[in-house]
Order: C-alpha cells, then structure tokens, then sequence
C-alpha cells in the first residue's frame, strides 16, 4: 500500500515541477515600439508585476507542493497501521492463519492387541484370569509411551494438543494403531535363555494385527503411509517391520532398523519413560558428592561392548562410581540416589544406541556424558541437547585417563549453565506432564503431515521399478560422530 501512495505523491509532485519550469522557461514577446500604432498601448510597469506574479503563484505552487509531498510522507511511515485496537485486529491475527489440529483417528482393535497383551503378562506372572480387561493397569516399565499415548487419545477431556481424535476415519489425517508392541515383546517371558512353548506369541500378534490390518480400507487406501505405529522396544515389530515400514514409526532409535525402514525424516523419536524418582531440588554441585555415576549392565552386545572397556578404565577412579547391576528395585533405588548426588552420568551405548538411562539422568539434573557415536535423540528441534550434555566419541573416551581429566576440568559455573538447561526442558521427558512427552509426541506427528502427503502423491504417479538401494524418499539416520560439547 505505501508503494502507490508514495508515486501518486511523487508524480502529483513533479507534475507541479513540470508545470514551473515551462512557465519560468516561457518565451516573452519582445516589447512593441511605443511610437507604433495601436488599439492598446502597451505599459512597461503593468508587464513587470504581471510577470512577477505569474512567478510567485509558480514558487506557492511549488512550495506547497513540496510541503504536501513532505506531509504525506510523514504521515506514511509514522502512522500506526493499527491506530485503534478496539476497532481493528493485531496485526498477527490478520497475518497469520491459526494452524488447523491434525485429525487422527485411532483404530479400535480387537482387545487381543491392547488390554489381552497386559492380560497375557499378567497371567503369565501367576495372575488369575479378569472379568474386565479394561480395568488392567499397563506394568511400569521404559516403554510405557505406548500406554499413554493409547489413554491420552481415549481421555474425552483432552485438549491442547496438535492432534484431535475423531470419531470418523474418513474425516482423519492420521490413523492411529495402538497396538502394545514393546509390551507384547516380553509378555511371555524368556527365563534361563528359553522361551516357553506354549502361551502367549508376539510373533503370532504381530502377524495376526498385520493380516487385520491389510483387509482395512483406510489401510490399503495409501499403502499405509498414513498410519502411525509405536515400536519403542529396538525388537517391537521387528517380525512385521517390512509390511509396515512406510508408516510412521515412533521409536526411540534406529539400532535395529534398516535404513530403507527408519528415518529422521519420516519418523519420531521418543524418550523412554524414566525409571527412578525426578530430582526435586535446585542446582547446585554442594551435595554431588561423585564426579560421575554408571550403573548398569557391564556386558553388552554390538555397540554396547564399550561398556566392558569403560568399567576397566575407570572403576579405580576415586571419585568415579561405576557399578554392575540389572534391573530391580533395590538397583532404582541406588540409582536414585547416586545420580542425584553426582555431577555427571554415564552414558554408554548399550545394545542399541539409546537407553532409558540418559532419561534418568536428565530429570535427576546429572549432567549426561553421552558415549554413543549413532545416538538420535527426541525432540531435537526444540532442544539443544549440546546445554544439557556433554558428547564424546567412543576414541577419545577410550584413551586412558581422557574422560576423568576432561571432567575434572569443567568448572562448577559451567556444571551450573548445564544444569540450569537441564531444568528448562526436564518437562519434555515427564510423561504425566499435561505439557510434557505426550505433547511433545503428538506435536512431532503433526508435522510429519505435509510429508505424508508428498509421498502419497508421489506414490500414485511413479512407475513401477525395481531398485538394488533405497532411492531417494528414504533419509538414513546420521552416522557422524560429536566431539565433546566442552570444547568452545
């Protein structure tokens, strides 16, 4: 709008221009010979003022032209474009269209993928048979996500969320598949390195919800790329994996997947749910007694050899705790207490990149040192995980001596910058936070929408082919390695 103004000003300016020069630049007929015969005789005097006139009715011109032009632009840039906030709407309102919430329905499965999985691990820990599964409660464990993202869609009062249930598939953006897949994974346990012949079957859930799912409309309909699936254990649907791979996948890393089956680009990763009690005090170093902490399983596959390593560096460090242990109450408990009374946690790759203690560290304000050279972490488009962590490539941190010294030399202002980010974003990783980990998820899906699409439309226009490697709709995860985040 300024841009007119300013022309129509500026043209309307140099018309008046134009119009002085032509009078100032007129030719004046050379005076008549008074002695020369007349109907008029022609006055000297009169001529002048006429003259001088004409010349001062060009400079008003002129003058208040230059003063309107001046005006007018004034006006132009120190006017608020918005002068009465009570007649007119902020600016932004009017500049930006609300983001609409994403639809997404969620599927109602037979019982036998939902509360029959906790039924099965009930009974197969000693419980008797229930009249109402829906009264079951999901056992507490790191994989817990998928219980509350299932209850957080069934909860009638929800709101705030970037992602609204609907009733009607075929009003949804998203499906929803709310299967217990990390739950089915142990519910019929493995004891002495033998699973039992009889009971419960993940793979045979897993084949049975793919065989459902397959005669679905809404499923066959785009191939399932609109379908979202939980997958937090490394092995969850590791049975089905290629039958639903172009699907969302919500997992918490990519150590057993294929890079033609996850990506950063298509999928989400999820924290796991901690395990030990949230630290509840201020910053501070007063009361952190350890330099470091570890506790956990010293032998591990894959990646996770490194731990082996690690404990023999650094199990004869005075102010290093690093302990073997599994699992159990007792084990959450110390861990409670050494990660709220040390500056610094471990954190080694274990099997597969990730692992729920990282989560324990965080939300116990124990500065994370992250060992794990292909780790991908959750919501890292809002979190700058480089103010909460400190990262250190698996050569380094097996140089005798490296890690100890290089931790020994972070200085308490600088421990207390790390644990002042850490309490800004411990929210994210609370899982019963209405504005935490459930929000944050759902907030994650939403935006893998307009990608959704894209390959919905790419798919229905490509030709058939045949490729020996996945083309380019597939984004593998990084595999670069981070130097420490000390090092400024």
């Amino acid at each position: 709008m300024r841009l007119p103004q300013r022309n129509v000003t500026y043209l309307h300016c140099h018309h008046h221009q134009a119009e002085s020069v032509m009078i100032n630049q007129r030719p004046i007929k050379p005076r008549p010979n008074p002695s020369s015969s007349s109907s008029s005789s022609f006055d000297p005097h009169k001529s002048d003022q006429t003259l001088t006139k004409m010349g001062r009715r060009s400079i008003f011109k002129l003058t208040l032209a230059t003063l309107l032009f001046l005006f007018a632009f004034y006006t132009l840039f120190h006017t608020p474009i918005h002068p009465n906030p009570h007649t007119h709407l902020h600016p932004q309102t009017t500049l930006q269209t609300p983001q609409q919430s994403v639809k997404i329905y969620m599927y109602n499965l037979p019982s036998r993928f939902t509360y029959g999985v906790i039924e099965s691990y009930e009974i197969s820990r000693g419980a008797k048979g229930f009249d109402d599964v829906t009264t079951l409660k999901y056992p507490g464990n790191q994989h817990a996500a998928e219980w509350h993202l299932f209850c957080d869609l069934n909860n009638t009062k929800r709101s705030g969320s970037d992602v609204t249930r609907v009733s009607d598939p075929g009003q949804a953006d998203l499906f929803y598949v709310p299967f217990f897949s990390s739950l089915s994974l142990v519910a019929n346990p493995v004891r002495n390195g033998v699973a039992p012949k009889e009971g419960y079957s993940d793979e045979e859930t897993q084949e049975e919800l793919v065989m459902w799912l397959e005669e679905q409309f809404y499923w066959k309909r785009n191939n399932g790329r609109d379908h979202v699936f939980i997958c937090q254990d490394p092995n969850a649907l590791y049975k089905v994996i290629d039958r639903v791979k172009n699907a969302v996948l919500l997992v918490s890393d990519f150590g057993r997947l294929g890079s033609d089956q996850a990506s950063l680009v298509k999928d989400v990763v999820l924290p796991y749910s901690h395990r030990i009690n949230a630290y509840k005090g201020d910053t501070g170093v007063e009361n952190r007694k350890w330099l470091m902490f570890f506790m956990g399983n010293r032998y591990r596959k894959e990646g996770g050899r490194i731990r082996d390593l690690l404990f023999q560096l650094l199990e004869d460090e005075n102010d290093v705790f690093i302990k073997h242990g599994s699992q159990s109450r007792e084990s959450r408990r110390m861990a409670t207490q050494g990660m709220h009374t040390s500056k610094f946690c471990l954190h080694p790759a274990g099997d597969t990149p990730s692992a729920c203690r990282l989560f324990d560290a965080i939300v116990s304000l124990c500065v994370p040192v992250i060992i794990s050279d292909y780790i991908e972490l959750p919501f890292e488009d809002v979190i700058d995980y480089r103010k909460i962590a400190v990262f250190v490539d698996t050569e380094s941190a097996l140089k005798p001596g490296y890690l100890a010294k290089l931790l020994r030399g972070v200085k308490k202002e600088r421990i207390l910058e790390f644990q002042t980010e850490l309490k800004k974003v411990q929210h994210y990783f609370e899982y019963d936070n209405p504005d935490g980990a459930v929000k944050e998820i759902w907030r994650q899906v939403s935006l893998k929408l307009p990608l959704i699409k894209l390959m919905i439309n790419r798919d229905k226009r490509i030709v058939q082919r045949q490729l020996s490697k996945p083309d380019c709709s597939c984004v593998c995860s990084n595999q670069t390695g981070i130097q420490s985040s000390l090092k400024r």
